[in-house]
């Protein structure tokens, strides 16, 4: 399957930079690019693009607002967001990945690993550049807080998904997950499916702001051990 690529940033030069590294891939293709947020959100909904590759500073409508409103439409619910930023301390990221965004990467990325994290995200999975996520996690629990658009909290989930959750809170992919909990590969994918089901959650990345926003899991704090924090573990 060829993942259909918009690019959104204001600078004409960054622009066709990533068009031409994105065309390079076999398995993409650009179909669009706009220099406002206002233009990306009318071209995600004019291209049905698989994903937006979305710059936070932008004029007319910044990319927070656009992510928000791709997030919020629901005949754009099958597109994601992926937020690059110059600066990897940008507190916008965090209101970016409450508005809906599946994962930021730094834009000093390097070109391979910029791919790599386009074919991740739009396979659903989230994305947070490793170096500032701590960083603003906690910035994120200091702030205000409001729930990441259109989820639930955890109080509806079993103990066993309440542990996955946590999990997958902490960076673990399903395998991952299986391992820490003595689960199959398929079981795993199948409670976070659930549970992006019970949360009404876009993806993993609005799992990972629940998780945090809920106080299920809190900076600063490792990987939880194999019975996920929890002592009575129920299938």
């Amino acid at each position: 399957m060829t993942i259909r690529v918009l690019l959104a940033d204001d600078q004409n030069l960054v622009r066709a930079a990533f068009a031409l590294l994105v065309a390079s891939a076999p398995d993409m293709e650009v179909v669009g690019e706009a220099g406002t947020g206002r233009e990306a959100v009318e071209l995600a909904r004019a291209e049905r693009a698989d994903l937006v590759v979305m710059d936070v500073r932008m004029p007319d409508l910044d990319g927070i607002e656009a992510t928000r409103l791709i997030a919020a439409d629901e005949d754009l619910a099958g597109v994601r967001v992926l937020v690059l930023t110059t600066y990897d301390t940008d507190e916008n990221i965090v209101e970016a990945l409450r508005a809906g965004a599946s994962g930021f990467l730094v834009k000093d990325t390097r070109p391979a690993e910029l791919l790599d994290a386009i074919r991740m995200v739009t396979a659903g999975d989230a994305l947070l550049s490793p170096g500032p996520t701590a960083r603003l996690i906690e910035r994120f629990l200091r702030s205000p807080a409001t729930p990441a658009a259109g989820t639930a909290g955890p109080d509806c989930l079993s103990d066993r998904e309440r542990q996955v959750l946590a999990l997958v809170a902490r960076g673990l992919n399903n395998t991952e997950i299986a391992d820490s909990l003595g689960l199959s590969p398929l079981t795993a994918k199948t409670h976070v499916s659930r549970i992006m089901g019970k949360l009404g959650a876009r993806d993993r990345a609005q799992l990972v702001i629940v998780a945090y926003e809920s106080g299920l899991v809190t900076p600063g704090v490792g990987r939880l051990p194999a019975d996920g924090g929890l002592t009575q573990p129920s299938q």
